[in-house]
């Protein structure tokens, strides 16, 4: 059987078991407390300095959207940020997988998002090994306050995550899910109007067009 000669990185964002410790790792998610113990700290009138920091940060950051201090990553550029999209205070990603986050989507405070998790079996947890899986969350879709989503999960358009559930399977398009574990207790109608300039989340970058 030939040996896996992939660096733990390409492990890690392959979603396969990896040591997390090792030294590319580590820098990275040294990179990743330093960018956002910087933007934990900006006043809130520093709109332009927290737009560039998120840049920096984030692998995908859309116009025009907001994510409220204080704010926590494991790496950053594992996180794909949508446009007009809003993350209430106490936001945690762990992003050792890619986290994909659409266009108008609305979080609560204390919501926490985690693509890492842990094997199950004793040993492989001694032995060192994680792994992670990807999240997925749709357009238009809000997420009240203090939901867990867990690794792997993906959440459709346009549906509502109600405040205080536990996301541990996918929940599809166009419903309200609520609880723990998070289950469908509604059907919704998607929109048939174009979405409405949220003229409160206005963007550095809008605002640096809008003066050219």
């Amino acid at each position: 059987m030939a040996s896996d000669t992939r660096t733990e990185k390409e492990k890690m964002l392959a979603g396969d078991l990896y040591d997390a410790y090792v030294p590319e790792l580590l820098n990275e998610r040294l990179r990743c407390r330093e960018l956002v113990h910087d933007y934990n700290l900006t006043r809130p009138s520093e709109e332009k300095q927290r737009h560039e920091i998120l840049k920096k940060l984030f692998g995908t950051l859309g116009a025009n959207s907001i994510i409220e201090t204080p704010f926590k990553c494991d790496y950053g550029y594992n996180i794909h940020w949508g446009e007009n999209s809003f993350g209430n205070y106490n936001l945690v990603i762990l992003d050792t997988c890619p986290v994909y986050v659409g266009n108008y989507v609305l979080m609560g405070p204390d919501v926490k998002i985690y693509s890492a998790t842990h094997p199950t079996d004793p040993q492989a947890r001694l032995d060192g090994s994680e792994y992670g899986k990807p999240i997925r969350i749709g357009n238009n879709v809000w997420i009240g306050g203090s939901v867990v989503i867990v690794a792997g999960v993906t959440i459709g358009d346009n549906s509502v995550i109600g405040a205080g559930s536990v996301v541990v399977k996918d929940i599809p398009a166009n419903v309200v899910a609520v609880g723990n574990p998070c289950k469908v207790i509604k059907q919704l109608q998607a929109p048939t109007r174009p979405p409405k300039q949220l003229q409160q989340l206005t963007s550095y970058d809008q605002k640096k067009d809008n003066n050219a």
